[in-house]
C-alpha cells in the first residue's frame, strides 16, 4: 500500500492559525501520545501527537500496511526502546521524526503526516485538504 502524495499535507486557508492540540507539556520527551479525532477523505479517524527528539510530531493511526490503529494502548505507539513507532498489529517498525517504515511488509511507506507546529506553551495541528476536524468550528 502506498502513501498518498505530499500535497495532503498543504494547509487549508480556513485555519491559518492551526487548531489548538494541547499544552506543550502534555507531549513529554519519547512518552505517551496525545490522540485526537480528524477526518481524513471524509472518514472520521484518530490521529496521534507525540514529542520525538524535542520537537512534536503528529501522524493519522492508520498502519501503511493495513488500514488498523496502532498502539497497543491508547497513547502508547513507541517500542521498549522509545526509538520507534511501532504497529501493535503486526510490528512494523516507523521513524519518529518522518513516518518512513524501515520494518515490516510496508517498508519503505509512511504513516500519514499531520502538520503541527509548537508555539509558546501551546501545540496546534494544521488541517490539509484530506485532513479536516471532525467537527466544524463554530463562528
Amino acid at each position: 500500500m502506498t502513501s498518498p502524495p505530499a500535497a495532503h499535507n498543504a494547509p487549508m486557508p480556513a485555519h491559518e492559525e492551526g487548531i489548538e492540540l494541547c499544552d506543550g507539556s502534555a507531549l513529554e520527551e519519547r512518552a505517551a501520545a496525545v490522540l485526537f479525532d480528524v477526518m481524513l477523505w471524509d472518514e472520521p479517524v484518530r490521529a496521534f501527537a507525540l514529542r520525538y527528539d524535542g520537537r512534536p510530531v503528529a501522524y493519522v493511526n492508520r498502519c501503511a500496511h493495513v488500514p488498523a490503529e496502532m498502539d497497543w494502548q491508547p497513547g502508547q505507539f513507541l517500542d521498549d526502546s522509545r526509538e520507534w513507532i511501532i504497529c501493535s498489529i503486526h510490528g512494523a517498525l516507523y521513524q519518529p521524526a518522518d513516518g518512513l517504515c524501515v520494518g515490516g511488509p510496508c517498508r519503505g511507506s509512511r504513516l500519514i503526516p499531520v502538520r503541527v507546529e509548537e508555539r509558546g506553551d501551546k501545540v496546534y495541528w494544521y488541517p490539509s485538504r484530506e485532513i479536516r476536524p471532525l467537527f466544524a468550528p463554530c463562528s
